[in-house]
């Protein structure tokens, strides 16, 4: 998905939609974003797995840490 920095309100980017609907996001999300730019809004699933193994894998840990005390 691709949204359009319409504007800068404050600390505020008014982001139009691709169904020309509008948002408000904090600034500092895209704090060096101008009125004109386009930004690329995209999932990275590749890097969700990996938080998610990394988070299972202290919760183990964790877990077993516990039982030994």
């Amino acid at each position: 998905m691709e949204v359009i920095v319409d504007r800068i309100e404050e600390d505020f980017l008014v982001l139009e939609l691709e169904d020309k609907k509008h948002i408000n996001v904090p600034k500092i999300l895209v704090p060096n974003a101008r009125e004109g730019d386009i930004i690329d809004v995209n999932i990275n699933y590749e890097k969700r797995v990996e938080r998610e193994r990394k988070i299972n894998n202290l919760k183990s840990k964790l877990f077993i840490k516990q039982k030994e005390e």
